[in-house]
């Protein structure tokens, strides 16, 4: 303590230096570790373990309303043989770049339209991020700490989860990660061939996945790690600069000229609305600040159970050999990105995965129990104790709560009802998009709860209507709203109750509207 007192009695009265005095010299003062090669044992248990916990069941029922949206939209730009204007229900959808979309196309050109097919890639991708993990780890940890951060990874529940449902953030969590380690490579000396290369095409890859938050979840951490460890950065010269924004220009611009051809309304729709105001003014998801932290305790899973223990260890005499830059990185990079989204008002759980392959490095180096020493037998016993019930978790129940949850789960009724193409159907007040995948049909409207006396009038002009009621209470809402010439027959409950509760925002009843005779 008296040695830290010394210091900050002599820090630089300038408060970016002092700060980066601070930062560099009393919390992260060790040597950078020595690069270390890969294993062939490591690379066998990376190559089994995850796989082990990512690919078996793929195919249970679609979670309602992501899922749904990410297997439907691009089944139907397969059927319509577009690869430019992502659709949904047969109307353009410019919420998002069209990478996911382009991937699950392929996935179903080379395996069939399936659920499967579609979960696909979101695992490739979180096995992808377990894999870049360990050899980043392996130049800046060493092949011991590496090891054991893409063990912790593979079975913590935030990435292992994720990684079986189809979801924007699993593929983005690919590309930052590879972009973060990339862009750590170019910002150190030495710099190895394709590091450059590498660092653009991961950002140019994550803007095309949900476009430019990938570029500030990467910049930002390397230009802070910089700031804060001058000395130990190498310069990023105009040739680097041009080289990266080239690169994700080209990766880039194509695609979105064209788009904005297509859709003249693209630009304004996507960039200002869906992530300036959705980040500054949200409009949807409004959440408090502190919102993530019990998120990150339970993604973090049961590493973060030792948690205490790891930290009066790094605090103490022997903590400071472990203090490395690149210690400092990870946290910079895990830390920044949770509080990145913590700032911005709209928020949901899987928007801060990106920050765990660069937090399960830093619990790494905090949970080290010994030279030579992968685990100390307390963390082998919960581990053995742990990876069963995850396997148990991501085989059984998850795939158990999704049939439960599921608007497919009574399929008999629903297709009597809902597969014949002639056959009129809405979806009231939101969209049920999981049926059509499952239907094959793109012609399910959604009519919003505002809207309520057009979907009347175009009930009016047809002798039958089946609705899908998407929430709790919208069918009884819906029948006091009909006028007297209009009757609603209830056909179907999709309601259960039990374990795994009632269904809020799927398929909860189906009605049948029909003029009443005179």
């Amino acid at each position: 303590m008296a040695s830290l007192v010394s210091q900050l009695n002599h820090l630089p009265h300038a408060l970016i230096p002092a700060l980066r005095l601070l930062w560099s010299q009393t919390l992260f003062p060790a040597a950078s570790a020595t690069p270390e090669k890969t294993r062939a044992a490591s690379w066998a248990i990376l190559l089994v373990l995850p796989a082990l916990l990512l690919y078996p069941a793929l195919g249970f029922h679609l979670f309602e309303p992501d899922e749904g949206r990410y297997a439907e939209i691009p089944r139907e730009m397969l059927a319509r043989g577009d690869w430019i204007v992502p659709t949904l229900q047969g109307e353009p959808y410019m919420d998002k770049p069209p990478l996911l979309y382009w991937l699950v196309m392929l996935s179903y050109q080379a395996f069939g339209v399936s659920v499967a097919a579609a979960r696909l890639v979101p695992a490739l991708t979180v096995h992808g991020c377990i894999i870049a993990t360990y050899l980043f780890g392996c130049h800046a940890f060493g092949e011991r700490r590496a090891l054991r951060a893409a063990l912790l990874l593979s079975v913590m529940p935030a990435l292992i989860g994720i990684g079986r449902i189809l979801t924007l953030d699993g593929l983005l969590t690919l590309w930052v990660t590879i972009g973060l380690f990339a862009g750590y490579r170019v910002a150190t000396p030495g710099r190895p061939r394709g590091a450059v290369a590498l660092w653009t095409i991961a950002c140019g890859l994550g803007v095309l996945t949900k476009g430019p938050v990938a570029l500030a979840l990467v910049l930002v951490p390397l230009f802070a790690w910089r700031r804060l460890h001058p000395d130990r950065s190498a310069e990023w010269g105009r040739w680097t600069w041009a080289t990266f924004i080239a690169g994700v220009a080209v990766i880039n611009v194509p695609w979105y000229v064209v788009m904005s051809l297509r859709q003249p309304g693209f630009v304004k729709y996507f960039f200002w609305q869906h992530n300036v105001q959705r980040f500054f003014t949200p409009f949807d998801h409004v959440e408090p600040i502190w919102y993530y932290a019990p998120i990150l305790l339970v993604g973090l899973f049961p590493a973060v159970l030792a948690l205490p223990a790891m930290l009066r260890s790094f605090t103490g005499p022997t903590g400071a050999d472990r203090r490395s830059p690149e210690l400092s990185f990870a946290l910079i990079a895990g830390l920044g990105c949770v509080g990145f989204f913590s700032l911005s008002g709209c928020k949901l759980p899987t928007y801060i995965l990106p920050a765990f392959p660069a937090l399960a490095l830093a619990l790494s180096v905090l949970m080290e129990s010994g030279p030579g020493q992968l685990f100390s037998r307390r963390q082998w016993v919960a581990g053995a104790v742990w990876v069963p019930l995850v396997t148990a978790a991501v085989w059984f129940v998850l795939p158990a709560y999704a049939r439960a949850r599921s608007p497919f789960r009574d399929a008999d009724t629903v297709q009597k009802y809902c597969a014949d193409p002639s056959t009129r159907v809405v979806c009231y007040p939101r969209n049920c998009d999981s049926l059509s995948f499952y239907l094959g049909r793109d012609d399910l409207r959604s009519t919003r709860s505002k809207e309520v006396n057009r979907l009347i009038e175009e009930c009016r002009r047809h002798p039958a209507t089946v609705v899908l009621f998407t929430h709790r209470h919208s069918m009884q809402a819906f029948r006091y709203a009909l006028p007297a010439d209009l009757a609603l027959e209830p056909v179907a409950d999709f309601r259960q109750p039990g374990i795994f509760g009632d269904v809020p925002w799927g398929l909860c009843d189906m009605g049948i509207v029909r003029k009443r005779q005179p």
